[in-house]
Order: C-alpha cells, then sequence, then structure tokens
C-alpha cells in the first residue's frame, strides 16, 4: 500500500493537505474546516464534476454538486440524516467499521456539542434563553453564543438573542436535535 499526502489543489481558507492511502487509484480529496459548521470534502470526478459532502458537527452529512461554471455555487445538495448517510455508505460499498467506532466512543462521552445559527424568522430572535425553556424543553444547554464574531460564554436566561447569532450548545444527539427543531421553526 503506498500513502500520500496530497496537498490542496487551489487557495481556500483552511484547507488541510489529505492523506491517501489506497491500493487502488481514488480522486483527491481537499478537507476544509468550516469553524461553526463542520468539515466540507470536496473531490472532481473522473468526467470533470465537482463534488463535496459537508459533515456538520452534529453527524448530519450534506451532498453537494457544484456548478460546473461557477465552481462556488452548488447546482444541487442532498441533505441526509444519519441513517440516509449509513444507506448510502452501504450501497456504495462503505466500510461501517469507523461508524460503528464513533457511535460507541458518542454513547460513552454521551454528550455531543452544537452550533446552531440563528434566522431572522427564527421564533427564537428576540426572545431570552430563559423564554425559549431550551435546557428544561431539551435537556440540553446553551454554553455560549457568537454574535459578529465575538464569543460571549456561558450567557445566562436573561440573554436576548438576535437574528445571525450562532448559538453554541452541549447535550445529547436527541436533545440537540430537538433544540435545533425549536431554534430553526
Amino acid at each position: 500500500m503506498q500513502c500520500t499526502v496530497v496537498a490542496p489543489t487551489r487557495a481556500v481558507p483552511g484547507a488541510l493537505p489529505t492523506t491517501r492511502c489506497q491500493n487502488e487509484p481514488m480522486a483527491d480529496v481537499r478537507e476544509t474546516k468550516l469553524p461553526g459548521v463542520g468539515v466540507r470534502h470536496d473531490f472532481t470526478t473522473e468526467e470533470g464534476d465537482d463534488i463535496g459532502v459537508l459533515v456538520h458537527h452534529d453527524g448530519r452529512r450534506e451532498i453537494l454538486v457544484y456548478d460546473s461554471d461557477d465552481p462556488d455555487k452548488c447546482s444541487s445538495l442532498v441533505s441526509l440524516s444519519a441513517t440516509d448517510t449509513r444507506t448510502v455508505s452501504e450501497l456504495l460499498g462503505a466500510s461501517r467499521v469507523t461508524e460503528a467506532v464513533a457511535a460507541v466512543q458518542q454513547e460513552i462521552e454521551g454528550l455531543a456539542i452544537e452550533w446552531i445559527e440563528l434566522a431572522p424568522s427564527s421564533p427564537a430572535s428576540g426572545a431570552t434563553i430563559g423564554d425559549g425553556m431550551y435546557r428544561t424543553r431539551t435537556g440540553s444547554s446553551i454554553v455560549a453564543v457568537i454574535r459578529d464574531s465575538q464569543s460571549i460564554p456561558a450567557p445566562g436566561p436573561e440573554f436576548s438573542l438576535a437574528a445571525g447569532d450562532v448559538i453554541v450548545a452541549v447535550g445529547t444527539t436527541e436533545g440537540l436535535a430537538t433544540m435545533r427543531d425549536l431554534i430553526r421553526d
């Protein structure tokens, strides 16, 4: 088996070199960390199409197909739940070993962290954390808010949320999913 380190092919902020170890040829995968969101993995298919997979901090995945005329624009986006991701992975013949190890680690630790952006249409916009009763309703805690690139650690129940805030929450995967639904509705 031969391993090589592949440098990013274009100047993208946060792009990291990728290590590739394969017996069979594989496309070079470019990895970009997206603070507050997750990690995006991009590659170019043999036919020249640019494809990306966005792995959110909470485990959700999105498959991105970039526009051939504008590489910064998506011509198609498919959102996948954890179950959908496992199904596609199985159909494509991927190993589930890594996923099983991650699931065991998640169960042992019992906690996850998520960054949730507050849209202007969110019912939480203009309300306080206490108004939302998020800890009571979800079992998850809002541990910080990022507003205008400034971190506000440990906001109290009187803290008013505003459109554009990024809420940093800690809890179980299920609790965070419920919080995300409450905040995004």
